[in-house]
């Protein structure tokens, strides 16, 4: 299972995050409960490694924009452009 943190706890607990990479661990970072970015290992999804999606990551990829993606980014353009 991967482990969620708040932007805030990750922020707090980076040196131990980092640990938790180097042994092979991601953390998946919300805000607001919502999924923005994941810590994981370089040697699974980064540089020195063949990449590979992150779409296994638990709350992210497919779904994460809802059923329609497309409508959800024009919203969001919208808002952006206001």
């Amino acid at each position: 299972m991967t482990a969620r943190k708040g932007a805030e706890e990750a922020r707090n607990r980076l040196p131990e995050l980092l640990e938790a990479a180097e042994k092979g661990r991601a953390t998946i970072i919300t805000k607001r409960g919502r999924p923005v970015a994941v810590l994981a290992p370089i040697a699974v999804y980064g540089a020195g490694a063949r990449q590979r999606a992150l779409t296994p990551v638990v709350g992210s990829g497919p779904g994460l924009w809802g059923a329609d993606s497309a409508r959800r980014l024009r919203k969001l353009r919208d808002e952006w452009s206001r």
